[in-house]
């Protein structure tokens, strides 16, 4: 069973892709539209997504900054085969490891990805630090990195 933080992520992603792909003038447009990819949300979780996403209202319509990416980046598609374990080192350092030779192009898609939870990355040849600001979002990207790179084992 997914956790609430992958459930979380998953519903913002599908609400970054919904706000592109549609006109939504209101939050409960926004629950029913989720409802329909099979995502139950309430009214005030939409609300504090909508805020910490930091999604504006433009005229009648919400619109996503333009900093947040949809998910989806075919480079992961490409790379998860080389990512062999992903694990937190302290509060606020994630380490990626990958197969030899792998670390810089995974660490350029982590880059690209734009997620704001990431402060930096640094590579080497088969592994990359990860910073993030705070624990909370090492957290998030914890999931995420769960949810892109599901066979990478954490020791």
């Amino acid at each position: 069973m997914p956790s609430d933080l992958s459930q979380q992520i998953t519903r913002r992603e599908a609400i970054i892709q919904i706000l592109g792909e549609s006109e939504i003038t209101r939050q409960d447009d926004l629950v029913r539209a989720l409802s329909s990819r099979g995502l139950e949300a309430t009214q005030s979780s939409i609300s504090r997504d909508l805020k910490e996403l930091g999604v504006a209202k433009v005229g009648e319509r919400y619109v996503a900054p333009q900093n947040v990416r949809v998910p989806g980046n075919p480079q992961f598609d490409l790379l998860s085969g080389f990512v062999r374990d992903v694990a937190p080192a302290g509060p606020n350092l994630t380490i990626v490891r990958t197969a030899t030779g792998a670390a810089q192009s995974v660490a350029v898609a982590l880059d690209d990805a734009g997620w704001s939870e990431i402060a930096g990355t640094i590579s080497g040849d088969d592994t990359i630090f990860v910073a993030t600001a705070t624990q909370r979002q090492q957290q998030t990207l914890l999931a995420r990195l769960d949810n892109i790179f599901p066979g990478a084992r954490k020791p």
